[in-house]
């Protein structure tokens, strides 16, 4: 065992991680809209297109590149090299003259400068979040390093990788043994580990094993010394790691091979929220969001209050929203009810002369069904060039089929239709693929389900909604809005289990639970970042606020303002609005526009009926 553990050691000292080389250059005559970048990592830029707007996409190009080489998971090599790249942004874009450059380039170079300095942030978040699994994966660099030694195309010496592997195969053992001893240790009713790290190292022996896999893929069949000496060695490595990574779901996580796995997430806390809603360039801290998402759940409940009275049930907003979702068509019609709805969504607003729709973006939407699988964790519509639709099928249990048919009744439906198609996600990605492509690369969710969100509030403003049913479709979807910035936020401040979200969701939205479980399920179980689900709300009111100050002002038509929204590209509304009033800024410009007023946290932060 001492032998096998010298040569690993042998092997890791004796191999030199070589840097990629890195120039720092700046733009020659800093400031100019129309200068070429004469030192940079990637060795060229295009000088036909606008300096700024070149730079980002060699900017994104360069760290493709880079985290398709740096590859091994946990590698220090791999975040040592982004930080370099990053670094020779942020040196680039200080060395520029901010003044000069004219409206749309100061936006970009904000923008820019935004999200470098988040993506060095993240850096550290992930070697502080890789530090918290160290004890479960104490051979990650062994793998790492063969990765890493094999991307660099140095030679092999097999009958020695065997003894790695071998070693690799020992540690991996010993190191599962440590962990069950620790179990076996803690006090009967404690748990060593907390179950969302646990998770992650699960999840991390898993992707360990896949970089190995890869390594071996590289080398075995054609070398046969390579073959005769590593196979088995590796083999036995590949299972350890394999049984090791579900010894940790199983015994560690707690989860088990049935349908519906327990739900585990990854609370971030507030520091990282704060750094995220920077990013998102948001001014309001999240317990000011929450009670913002508590004032407009009240008013929802208010408006959903006034049309169950208007359907007959009184108060009772409950018995109404079960009443509409039972309106709903018959198996295998769905797709007709869809196609329906978005000629009438797409019929309203060009008699209204509300957004520019091309003929194309009209023309080309397409539909397709969701399976029952892929309902379990996204129980409603998903949309944008295709339209995802959720409706049961033949290998669902009844009750999951009533649930589906009852969750997307004609009024949901009516109400997520215009969402997803058009003025929605559709016609939002058929102009971002069109107007200031490379403003893509600051996407924001906050722009991209806010713009759908917002549409629903306009079109509400609009009289879109023709009867009480209607209107019930269209606030259930608002509520639910408000809904997932409590639940999300307080999940990740620690405020709220799992469990306890999908209550509220039941008990407050009026969601059918198996619908509230998979609502929660993609929320917090990492498909989605910390804020996502906040943004459609958030996004709209900063969306609606905008067009407040511009349309309502008198400034803009409706059309000229949402047309120019789409134009600018799916960055930070705070940009957008920047861009559409001229306002004046700043090299060291920083989030302050507070969309919704001064917002003062109450103390009472229940929601009462």
């Amino acid at each position: 065992m001492k032998s096998v553990t010298a040569l690993i050691l042998m092997l890791l000292v004796s191999c030199v991680l070589v840097p990629g080389n890195l120039t720092t250059g700046s733009p020659t005559s800093p400031g100019s809209n129309n200068t070429e970048l004469d030192d940079h990592p990637g060795g060229f830029i295009d000088d036909t297109l606008p300096t700024l707007r070149g730079m980002i996409e060699l900017f994104g190009a360069d760290r493709r590149n880079i985290q398709r080489f740096y590859d091994a998971p946990m590698s220090t090599r791999a975040s040592e090299r982004n930080a370099e790249h990053l670094n020779h942004w942020v040196k680039t874009l200080d060395d520029m003259d901010f003044e000069a450059l004219q409206r749309d380039g100061q936006i970009d170079h904000l923008l820019f400068q935004n999200d470098l300095r988040y993506r060095l942030r993240s850096l550290e978040h992930d070697q502080i979040k890789n530090r918290e699994i160290d004890d479960f994966v104490p051979f990650s660099s062994t793998i790492i390093e063969l990765q890493e030694r094999r991307r660099r195309v140095e030679p092999v010496d097999a009958e020695q990788l065997a003894l790695i592997l071998s070693g690799l195969e020992e540690a991996v053992k010993e190191a599962q043994k440590t962990i069950e001893k620790r179990l076996k240790a803690a006090a009967e009713g404690e748990h060593p580990f907390e179950t969302s790290i646990a998770n992650r190292a699960a999840r991390m022996v898993g992707r360990l094993q896949r970089s190995l896999s890869s390594w071996y893929r590289f080398y075995a069949g054609y070398d046969p010394l390579f073959t005769w000496w590593v196979d088995k060695p590796y083999t036995e490595a590949d299972s350890a790691l394999k049984s090791y990574a579900s010894f940790i779901r199983k015994k560690v996580v707690g989860i088990t091979d049935e349908d519906d796995p327990p739900i585990i997430g990854d609370p971030v806390g507030r520091d990282e929220l704060l750094s995220m809603l920077e990013h998102e360039m948001i001014a309001y801290s999240p317990e000011q969001l929450l009670e913002i998402a508590r004032k407009e759940f009240k008013w929802c409940r208010q408006e959903m209050v006034r049309a169950a009275g208007d359907l007959g049930f009184k108060e009772d907003w409950r018995a109404a929203l079960d009443h509409v979702k039972e309106l709903h068509v018959e198996p295998g019609q769905q797709p007709y009810l869809i196609r329906d709805l978005a000629h009438e969504a797409v019929e309203f607003l060009e008699e209204r002369d509300l957004v520019t729709i091309p003929e194309l973006c009209k023309e080309t939407w397409r539909m397709e069904m969701m399976s029952a699988q892929r309902q379990k964790v996204s129980p409603y519509f998903l949309g944008g060039e295709t339209i995802m639709v959720a409706f049961p099928t033949a290998e669902m249990e009844h009750a999951d089929k009533m649930m589906s048919m009852r969750g997307n009744n004609r009024h949901f439906a009516r109400a997520t239709v215009h969402h997803e198609l058009i003025p929605g996600h559709h016609l939002q990605g058929f102009m971002t693929s069109r107007h200031r492509t490379h403003r893509g690369a600051f996407s924001t969710p906050f722009w991209m389900e806010g713009w759908a969100l917002y549409w629903e509030m306009l079109l509400w403003n609009k009289d879109f909604a023709k009867s009480p049913e209607n209107r019930i479709g269209m606030l259930f979807w608002r509520t639910h809005r408000c809904a997932r910035i409590i639940f999300s936020l307080s999940y990740h401040l620690e405020k709220m289990t799992a469990e306890e979200a999908i209550d509220f969701l039941v008990e407050n939205v009026g969601h059918e639970r198996n619908n509230a479980t998979a609502e929660v399920r993609r929320s917090v179980s990492g498909s989605y970042g910390p804020l996502y689900q906040a943004a459609y709300m958030l996004g709209g009111l900063q969306l609606m606020a905008l067009h407040n100050e511009l349309v309502d002002s008198g400034l803009m038509t409706d059309k000229e303002f949402h047309d120019q929204v789409l134009q600018h590209n799916s960055i930070p509304i705070e940009m957008v609005r920047a861009a559409l009033t001229g306002m004046e800024l700043a090299r060291d410009y920083r989030p302050g526009w507070y969309f919704y007023g001064e917002v003062v946290v109450s103390e009472d932060s229940t929601l009462k009926e």
